[in-house]
């Protein structure tokens, strides 16, 4: 596929994209991590992704009271004035054995020097790319999570959010 039907087919996508498409385990694949950096620094692709992203936190599915937003510029691009913005991180290592092992458990085939490969390409493109580069906000609270779990990074953002709001 040629790269001018590749931006219009994701732009298309941006622009029409459902939140109950967020639940499709497909977008976990390999396939679309591989090429949503890529795609995501197209100029099109980018303004119908953020326009979508604006609209969908400030008017969340079934009437919400607010919206969590999960991405490498939500608190930079997309959501700049947002309450509260934390930013996870984590050392390559740890991020690799963690893909490898989620794919593992979902029966696809991991090999941890691919993965890792794959992992430093894209953090170097999302980094230095001029669309949306991947950077945490100046205002973001940092949590590196490469020796904690999943609940403890929780209780980490909830005290810092609890925190932030008796301000």
């Amino acid at each position: 596929m040629n790269g001018n039907i590749r931006e219009n087919v994701a732009v298309k996508a941006a622009r029409t994209f459902l939140p109950e498409t967020l639940h499709n385990p497909e977008l976990r694949e390999e396939l679309i991590a591989q090429f949503s950096s890529r795609l995501g620094a197209m100029k099109r692709v980018r303004e119908a992704l953020i326009k979508r992203q604006r609209d969908f936190a400030k008017n969340p599915p079934n009437n919400s009271a607010g919206a969590v937003l999960d991405g490498r510029d939500i608190g930079t691009i997309i959501c700049p004035n947002a309450d509260f913005k934390i930013f996870i991180d984590a050392e390559i290592e740890v991020r690799t054995n963690r893909r490898v092992k989620e794919l593992l458990g979902r029966g696809v085939k991991a090999i941890h020097a691919r993965i890792l490969q794959e992992l430093k390409e894209r953090d170097a493109l999302d980094k230095s790319r001029n669309i949306a580069p991947l950077v945490p906000a100046k205002d973001a609270f940092i949590i590196d999570t490469s020796a904690i779990d999943a609940n403890s990074v929780f209780v980490i953002a909830m005290e810092f959010i609890n925190s932030k709001s008796n301000l």
